[in-house]
């Protein structure tokens, strides 16, 4: 076993920290030596934290010995995406213009999972600024590498936590998402992640200093988590759910809400807004929808999900007016090339004035009431996270084809985070040789649902990872 702790699920490794059996630190470098051997081959690990997690894992083991309880993660190494605040160690975005910006303190997910126990092991790598693209690639530290296949792309814009955990170098890894960049990477490294419901779990964006995002980041961006097995996400979700007085969002909603009277109707939505899935995309959602019906879900193929197009375009228009005013100085922090995906999405999605903005939140209130009376009638809602399979490095930032094609995939995952609702990415198996998933969409602040749901398809389907990246990449 101590030959192969980093193996583990987080639950088996907090356990066996608790109990005695293993030492956090025996744990940590176990986790040191997995990045050691294949973070070359992947670039997903950025700033390695390795003598902080080895004296957090010391006082971890000091407090057992001392009889103290410990968390439901304890000694758990964890990766935190380069956005996210870490205390002491520079939050860079993955520009080096903020090699140097160092986090006075925690943000607030970071601080909620130490307080259950897990460690944070390293920074993990992103699109620049997160607005250079969906695949993984910082001006400041390269490009990860998909361990299934180096011609695919991670995805993003949380690719590099989704990297370290389907390889085995954390347990854990802190995303977040806005439009899918939890869900994709998931779904393309085959591992598992939840986006909550907005609200769900407290946070803190501000990062230049005392001012607040704008309100297509305070409504859209929520941090999320990423695991291995759906067990190992629940005991992430508990830790993260709550309140801080950070975050005068974050609400005191029940982590578990009331049990539904019979079986659980899901919506089956393959193809949303009809605009084409692949065939293996398809397959995948038809396969998690037989494991649903199978565990006792009452599982029914609806037309579609509500007003897909005009969400897409109102998610579109609210961005863009946000940052438009500071692309001037923001595109030239993204690097040769790094601008090209936004300014494609200026290009067909000009910012709006004052009064079509007001109309446009507005247009959110409603959109999100048609989502409330749909999950209202279902429950659960099962569909793609990408409508294909992992698509090649930088196809978003080729030409506006490509531009086009990724946005289009990512489509159910953007109109959910309009409307703040959570979701569970699950694998369902691989098809031609590359990880292929879905994800369970559920009613606000009713995680617990989609997660059951997500675990009653593991349970029937197997968990993917982790995966050893040399062997996946040298075959290619």
């Amino acid at each position: 076993m101590r030959d192969a702790l980093w193996r583990l699920p987080a639950a088996a490794q907090a356990e066996a920290v608790r109990d005695g059996e293993v030492s956090a630190v025996e744990l940590v470098e176990s986790h040191l030596e997995r990045i050691a051997e294949v973070n070359p081959e992947v670039n997903a690990v950025t700033q390695l934290l390795a003598e902080r997690a080895r004296k957090a894992a010391e006082w971890t083991d000091r407090r057992r010995v001392a009889g103290e309880e410990l968390g439901p993660l304890a000694g758990v190494p964890f990766t935190v995406k380069e956005s996210t605040a870490i205390e002491g160690v520079p939050t860079t975005f993955g520009t080096p213009r903020f090699r140097d910006l160092v986090a006075p303190a925690d943000a607030p997910p970071v601080a909620r999972l130490r307080a259950a126990g897990a460690i944070p092991i390293g920074h993990s790598n992103m699109p620049t600024l997160i607005l250079a693209g969906m695949h993984t690639r910082s001006e400041l530290f390269g490009d990860t590498v998909n361990p299934w296949d180096r011609g695919r792309t991670p995805g993003g814009t949380s690719g590099g936590d989704a990297v370290a955990v389907a390889t085995g170098m954390a347990a854990l890894g802190l995303g977040n998402d806005s439009g899918g960049s939890v869900r994709v990477p998931a779904q393309f490294c085959g591992v598992a992640g939840l986006k909550p419901t907005t609200g769900r779990f407290p946070a803190d964006h501000r990062i230049l200093g005392p001012d607040d995002p704008g309100p297509a980041s305070q409504l859209l961006v929520t941090d999320g988590p990423f695991a291995r097995s759906v067990g190992d996400l629940r005991l992430a979700y508990e830790a993260l759910a709550g309140t801080d007085p950070r975050d005068p969002r974050a609400v005191p909603v029940p982590v578990y809400g009331e049990p539904l009277p019979g079986p659980v109707k899901v919506a089956v939505v393959a193809d949303p807004g009809g605009h084409g899935v692949h065939p293996t995309v398809r397959a995948a959602v038809a396969t998690a929808a037989e494991a649903l019906r199978d565990a006792g879900y009452d599982v029914r193929e609806v037309p579609d999900v509500p007003r897909l197009d005009e969400a897409l375009d109102a998610y579109g228009r609210i961005t863009v007016t946000e940052f438009a005013p500071t692309w001037p100085v923001v595109r030239g922090l993204l690097g040769e090339g790094g601008e090209r995906y936004i300014e494609m999405t200026m290009e067909r999605t000009p910012p709006a004035s004052a009064d079509e903005f007001m109309k446009l939140m507005g247009s959110r209130l409603n959109i999100r009431r048609s989502w409330a009376e749909f999950l209202h009638e279902y429950p659960l809602l099962l569909g793609p996270s990408f409508t294909e399979p992992p698509v090649e490095p930088g196809l978003e930032s080729r030409d506006r084809a490509g531009r086009d094609r990724v946005g289009s995939g990512m489509r159910l995952c953007t109109v959910t985070s309009f409307v703040g609702v959570p979701a569970v990415a699950v694998p369902t198996g691989t098809a031609d040789g590359l990880p292929s998933g879905v994800q369970i969409v559920g009613r606000a602040f009713r995680e617990d649902l989609c997660l059951a749901a997500a675990q009653a398809i593991e349970d029937r389907l197997g968990v993917l990872t982790p995966v050893d990246p040399r062997g996946h990449l040298r075959a290619t």
